[in-house]
């Protein structure tokens, strides 16, 4: 649950940081400037705040890695709902206005994260899990999502490195191997999950790994 804090820490902060003209960059997820993902983590906290207030009595079925599904088809911003947070996030035509919310909804979900009980179960998406594993969950979450915010402004921060190593040590469980050593753990996420091509060198150290690629989670 510390590692959640730090993750969404820095990537709140991050956004905090940007100048107005870096919200309309493009940003790491298809069809999504910079501003469309910042508005997008206004409803991930959102339903961080939700589900930790949703609680369950069942026995979990999900834990921090089951709680994502993992595909081969990477998004095109063709999808409904991503079309939604387009349309969303030019709504706030001020990025002052866009990031005050973020801040505001992002420092609450912050504050229940920290209070949450990590054995409390909660329910979600027609899973339960406990408190705990589903806050991990979201620290790759966090981390993607940082680092798609990143992809175009090179002198911004990087995510925590501890968040690197975690998100990579869940993907690497949900692919059901491991990424070759030679990639950093920031490289393996880029390239595991199809937001980054492989170099021949990497596609080499992949080996049988890289037909299957990408890992695309959500």
């Amino acid at each position: 649950m510390d590692l959640f804090t730090r993750s969404w820490t820095a990537l709140r902060t991050a956004v905090a940081d940007l100048p107005d003209e870096d919200f309309a960059r493009p940003s790491g997820c298809a069809g999504w400037l910079v501003r469309d993902l910042a508005c997008h983590l206004v409803i991930d906290a959102q339903d961080v705040l939700i589900t930790l207030v949703t609680p369950a009595d069942e026995e979990p079925t999900s834990d921090a890695v089951t709680y994502w599904k993992v595909g081969s088809t990477p998004p095109t911003g063709d999808d409904p709902l991503d079309a939604l947070i387009v349309r969303l996030a030019a709504a706030y035509e001020e990025p002052r206005l866009l990031k005050f919310h973020l801040d505001d909804v992002g420092s609450a979900a912050g504050r229940a994260a920290r209070l949450a009980d990590p054995a409390q179960r909660v329910a979600t998406q027609d899973m339960v899990l406990t408190a705990g594993d589903y806050l991990s969950a979201y620290v790759l979450e966090w981390t993607l999502h940082h680092l798609d915010l990143i992809a175009h402004l090179p002198d911004a921060e990087q995510p925590p490195a501890e968040g690197l190593a975690r998100s990579r040590e869940m993907l690497e469980q949900l692919a059901g191997a491991a990424f070759p050593a030679s990639l950093s753990d920031r490289d393996a996420l880029l390239i595991g999950t199809g937001r980054q091509a492989p170099a021949d060198a990497e596609r080499a150290a992949l080996g049988d790994l890289a037909g299957r690629l990408p890992f695309v989670i959500g």
